[in-house]
């Protein structure tokens, strides 16, 4: 386990130097005049901040955390976010300023954005999510089959074996839950690596990390934003984060979520047997998330019992239960 007295050093990390002032700076470099009304928004990945300008509308400015994508890859997701707009999905690209919609200044890449409002999704609502299928099957048919350039690919190697090993690496998992640990994440991720060899996909662009949060819902329609994970992938992984409950009430939520999303694309009914597993892998990448980003002073505040023992026995308790239900039957939706 890691030493309890090491606190990660804020001096040493890249954001530290990330003060409002600089953030209008930044914006005032590409051509805006900041009022100095600086809201900083809810995001752990980069940093992303509601900046005010003179005489007109408010932008958001997110500023991308070093190393983690390269410059393709950014502006892939650019183009992909611009092609969505320009197919009148709502999706918000960034702003083209000088011909280009990605800046630099003082070491930090950053991106402007028009600012959107909204609240979440009631996803309890079956209308709402046949609504949300339909956009989703709209922004799959327009990315088409095959994936990004640059971008990864969703899979196992990524979200399971690589984010084991990271974990690992860490340090942070008691001596003493070691054992169960290295058991229980032998088993689920041989059981994943079997299930993902089973099933057979169509890989496509996708939103990558389509939950709630990432969905504004306004006027009777929802409107997508944070395109920051997109990545190739099978169309189940922007569909079933939107599912909730006992089988049964998922069986009936997907079977309206297909309702909406088949009037648009194609869907692959064998990638339901992906859900379970794809369940799997996001809680596996969560904490390896959160151990890669340990040293970024915003998420031992966010997660102040992540090395504790009571955090990683609950999370081997609900990982155990996960994988039991990878043997269970898939939810059924009939043609």
């Amino acid at each position: 386990m890691a030493d309890e007295t090491d606190e990660p050093d804020s001096a040493a990390h890249p954001f530290t130097r990330l003060t409002p002032d600089l953030v209008m700076d930044a914006t005032e470099s590409v051509g805006f005049q900041c009022d100095a009304r600086i809201l900083e928004l809810n995001s752990y990945e980069n940093r992303v901040y509601q900046i005010g300008i003179e005489d007109d509308e408010p932008v958001i400015g997110k500023f991308y955390r070093p190393e983690r994508w390269t410059e393709s890859q950014i502006l892939e997701e650019h183009t992909y976010t611009q092609l969505l707009a320009d197919s009148d999905i709502s999706a918000v690209p960034p702003l083209i300023i000088d011909g280009s919609t990605l800046h630099e200044f003082d070491g930090y890449r950053f991106s402007l954005s028009p600012r959107r409002g909204g609240r979440a999704p009631a996803v309890d609502d079956l209308n709402t999510l046949e609504v949300l299928g339909s956009h989703i099957g709209r922004i799959h048919a327009v990315a088409g089959d095959g994936g990004f350039t640059y971008r990864p690919l969703f899979g196992l190697q990524e979200f399971g074996l690589d984010a084991r090993d990271a974990v690992v690496a860490a340090g942070y998992i008691p001596a003493e839950l070691m054992p169960a640990f290295d058991s229980l994440y032998d088993g689920i991720l041989a059981d994943l690596a079997a299930l993902f060899e089973r099933v057979s996909v169509n890989t496509l662009r996708l939103h990558g990390d389509c939950h709630m949060g990432n969905v504004l819902w306004r006027d009777d329609l929802p409107h997508f934003v944070d395109f920051d994970d997109a990545r190739s992938g099978p169309a189940i992984q922007d569909l079933w984060m939107m599912l909730s409950g006992e089988r049964e009430q998922q069986q009936n939520q997907m079977m309206h979520i297909l309702r909406g999303y088949r009037q648009f694309n194609h869907f692959n009914l064998a990638e339901l047997q992906l859900i379970e597993g794809m369940r799997a892998l996001r809680m596996i990448h969560h904490v390896a998330w959160i151990a890669r980003r340990w040293d970024d002073p915003a998420f031992p505040r966010a997660f102040p019992f992540f090395d504790s023992e009571r955090f990683w026995s609950e999370h081997l308790l609900s990982l155990k239960e996960q994988w039991a239900r990878l043997s269970e039957p898939a939810i059924e939706i009939y043609d």
